[in-house]
C-alpha cells in the first residue's frame, strides 16, 4: 500500500541537505558556543551566521532575532514579555488563534487580570478590521493585538500591512504568530512593520524542537528561562546547534526555491480543489481555502456533506494521512475551536478534512485521494 502525505501544515519532512548539514555539525562541530575555546568560537559563529541570514531575510538586525525550541516557545516568550515586561493591560486576538497563543493569554488573564478582547471575525474566518479599529479606538493603556498571519486550520491570509497600520494608528504593539507563513512567503519586516513575530523550522522543511522569535528594536526581554543568559539574555540553555543549523539550511533553500515551489504547490492545491469540486456541489470548503488569493496555498480544508466519524480512521487504513484540524490537538475529540467559531452547529458537526500540500505532493496521489473521496461520499 502506498503512503500518500498531505499533513504538511502539521510538519514537512526534513530536506535531504538539512539533514546533511546537521550530519557534518554532529560530527564536526560539537562545542558549545559559550565556550571561549577554539571548538566553541566555531560553533557560535556558525549559529551567527545562520542568525544574519534569516535577519537579512526580513530585512531586520540580527540582534532582534532570538533563536527558541519552536513556534509555541516564541509565541509564550512574546506575549509573557509583553505584559510581564512592557506593560500591556489588554490583549486584543481571535478565536481562530493557535493554542500557543489563546492559552497563554489565557494564563496571564487569570495571573494578572489582563483584559481579553476578541475581534470580530465573519463567517469565512476573515478578521472584521474595522471591529479591530473600533475596539482599538475603545481601549485606554497600553495594549497588545495578536493575529496570526496564515490560519493553520483553513489557511486563511490576514492582511498584515493593514493590520499593522491600524495598530500604528493607535499606538498597539502587534505580534503575529507567523509559523505558517515563514519559508513559504516573502516579508520585509521594514516594509510590513510587525513588533514581534514567531518562526519554527519543521514547517519548512526543517528540523522540529527549533524556531525564532523576531522581537523589534527597542523592546527589553526578560526571559521565561533562567540560568547562563544565552541568546543576549532573553533565553537561557546551550543553543540546539545542529538544529539551528538545519534550520538555516532550511530557511535558505526555501527562500532560494520561493517562486517555483510556490506555483508547483499553487498548482497542486488547485487540481485537488478542481477535482472535489467535479465529485458533488455539496462539497464546500471551509474558511477561505478555496481562493487562491486569499488563502495560503499550502492548505485547502475540505467539509464534506456529512457527518463521517471514522473518515480520517479509514483514510489512515489507506495510507492517507491528513489532519481533521490542528494536529497539535489531534488527542482531542472536541473537535476545531477554530471551524465552530464561524460554522454554525449544523455545518460544524459535518466531517472536514485539511489537505496540506508540499513540493514533494503529486497529482498521481492526489488520484487516489480523489477515488477514495468520491467511494467514500457516494456510499453514504
Amino acid at each position: 500500500m502506498k503512503s500518500i502525505y498531505l499533513d504538511n501544515a502539521a510538519t514537512t519532512p526534513m530536506l535531504p541537505e538539512v539533514v546533511e548539514v546537521m550530519r557534518q555539525s554532529m560530527q564536526e562541530n560539537f562545542g558549545n558556543p559559550s565556550s571561549t575555546h577554539q571548538f566553541g568560537r566555531k560553533a557560535k559563529a556558525s549559529i551567527e551566521r545562520v542568525r544574519k541570514e534569516i535577519a537579512k531575510e526580513l530585512n531586520v538586525s540580527s540582534s532582534e532575532i532570538i533563536f527558541t525550541a519552536g513556534g509555541t516557545e516564541a509565541d509564550n516568550l512574546i506575549i509573557k514579555n509583553a505584559v510581564e515586561n512592557l506593560g500591556v493591560k489588554t490583549i486584543i486576538t481571535s478565536k481562530i488563534e493557535h493554542h500557543a497563543v489563546l492559552h497563554s493569554i489565557e494564563f496571564l488573564v487569570e495571573k494578572y487580570g489582563v483584559e481579553l478582547v476578541y475581534v470580530d471575525v465573519d463567517e469565512f474566518g476573515e478578521v472584521v478590521l474595522d471591529d479591530l479599529e473600533d475596539k482599538l479606538s475603545r481601549i485606554d493603556g497600553k495594549v497588545l493585538v495578536s493575529l496570526m498571519w496564515v490560519n493553520n486550520e483553513v489557511g486563511n491570509l490576514l492582511p498584515l500591512k493593514e493590520v499593522s497600520d491600524v495598530c500604528k494608528r493607535y499606538n498597539a504593539l502587534f505580534h503575529s504568530d507567523t509559523v505558517q507563513g515563514i519559508g513559504h512567503y516573502k516579508l520585509d519586516l521594514k516594509a510590513t512593520p510587525v513588533d514581534f513575530i514567531t518562526a519554527s523550522a519543521h514547517k519548512f522543511h526543517g528540523p522540529k524542537g527549533v524556531g525564532f522569535a523576531y522581537f523589534g528594536k527597542g523592546f527589553g526581554i526578560q526571559p521565561m528561562i533562567h540560568g547562563g543568559n544565552q541568546e543576549k539574555g532573553a533565553r537561557s540553555s546551550t543553543e540546539n546547534v545542529h538544529a539551528i543549523l538545519g534550520m538555516g539550511k532550511a530557511f535558505e533553500v526555501a527562500y532560494e526555491n520561493l517562486v517555483v515551489d510556490t506555483d508547483y504547490i499553487k498548482g497542486v492545491k488547485k487540481y485537488l480543489l478542481d477535482e472535489l469540486r467535479a465529485i458533488s456541489s455539496d462539497i464546500q470548503f471551509n474558511g477561505m481555502s478555496s481562493d487562491l488569493d486569499k488563502s495560503t496555498y499550502t492548505v485547502l480544508s475540505v467539509r464534506f456533506p456529512v457527518e463521517d466519524k471514522m473518515m480520517l480512521f479509514n483514510m489512515d487504513l489507506q495510507g492517507i494521512a491528513v489532519s481533521g484540524g490542528s494536529a497539535c490537538q489531534s488527542g482531542s475529540n472536541k473537535g476545531s475551536h477554530v471551524l465552530s467559531t464561524f460554522l454554525n452547529e449544523q455545518e460544524a458537526k459535518k466531517t472536514s478534512v485539511r489537505f496540506s500540500f508540499s513540493k514533494y505532493t503529486i497529482k498521481e496521489d492526489l488520484d487516489i485521494v480523489v477515488n477514495f473521496c468520491k467511494n467514500r461520499f457516494l456510499s453514504k
